[in-house]
Order: structure tokens, then sequence, then C-alpha cells
């Protein structure tokens, strides 16, 4: 069965929005590995409106540095789940809209052959964490203090805590450090 990995990079004060910071060349290099590994990523309609068009136009364009087109021509390679019921239409045909039920669309693509799935953004990781169903945790944690924005977790309703294994850390030059845990 595969595992869903729920990643994304995040302030000190626990900050999340990406428009109030941007992950430094190293973090990126990072998540373009991360996302190397995997086939398939699934998002909430936020996050895809945040992703898409910005990663495809740097992929076509090639005019960003070349971490960020690393970065682009790995994301537009993926297959794409996206959770919502606003969204009328995919932009490409790597993109699926799933308007049923979260927990049950999680267990079939759990079940499906192929890699890993990769989950980002906020509401949906969130309702993944609650149901159960996020088998592991990566977060690149950078050392600032946005002082602002939305924060990770911050609706987050668990019937008991939820206890995670630290298996793997990484220190960047920049002082970001990247965090591995495994739900216990």
């Amino acid at each position: 069965m595969r595992n869903v990995i729920y990643a994304i990079n995040v302030t000190l004060d626990g900050c999340c929005d990406h428009t109030k910071f941007n992950p430094d060349e190293e973090a990126l290099e990072h998540s373009t590995h991360l996302l190397r590994d995997f086939d398939l990523l699934v998002y909430g309609r936020k996050t895809h409106q945040l992703m898409v068009p910005y990663w495809p136009d740097i992929a076509k364009s090639q005019s960003e540095t070349k971490a960020d087109v690393d970065f682009a021509q790995a994301f537009v390679s993926k297959k794409k789940v996206v959770f919502s019921r606003s969204l009328a239409s995919a932009d490409d045909g790597n993109t699926r809209i799933v308007r049923t039920n979260l927990h049950d669309e999680i267990l079939k693509l759990k079940r499906e052959p192929g890699r890993d799935i990769l989950v980002g953004g906020v509401d949906i990781p969130s309702q993944l964490t609650e149901l159960g169903l996020i088998d592991e945790y990566r977060f690149v944690v950078t050392p600032i203090i946005a002082g602002e924005g939305r924060r990770l977790f911050d609706r987050l309703s668990l019937q008991e805590k939820l206890q995670l294994q630290l298996v793997e850390s990484k220190t960047f030059k920049s002082g970001c450090v990247a965090l591995r845990y495994l739900k216990q």
C-alpha cells in the first residue's frame, strides 16, 4: 500500500503561507529532490491555484533560476489530484479534480499501484491528519519569524494527540532544517 506523505515549508512561528516568505535555493533544491520521489501530488483548490499557473509558466519560460526551473519541471511532470467543490476544470491533462469524499478517495489512491503520494497545502493535510491517513510528515523549517499569515495546523482538531518519531534531520547552510517524522 502506498504511503501518504505531507511536506511543507514553515517558518519558526508556524507560518506556512508562502506569500509571506520564499524558500531559499537550497530548500527549493531539497523540495525538488523530494518531488521526484513521488508520482502523485494531492492538493486542495487554494494550494493548486498558488502552484498553477505559476510553476507551469516557469517550466515553459525557463526564465528563473536553475533551482526554480528544476522544481517547475518536476512539478509539471507529476499527476495531480485536486480536491475542490468550486474548480470547474483543470488546466492540464495531468490534473484531476475530485469532488467526492476525501477519506474514501485517499484510501482508494493508497491501494493503487505506484509510488508514495505527496500531499501539500494546509486544509487537505489537516483533514487527512484528523482522519489518521498521513503516514509521514516532512517539514522544512525556515529561520524566519513571519509575524503573520496562515499557521500550520491552525484549525486541527484531534481526538487525542498524535505522536511522531523523528527519523531524519538535515541542516542547510542557510539555517533551514529539514525534518522527517513517521507516525507512531
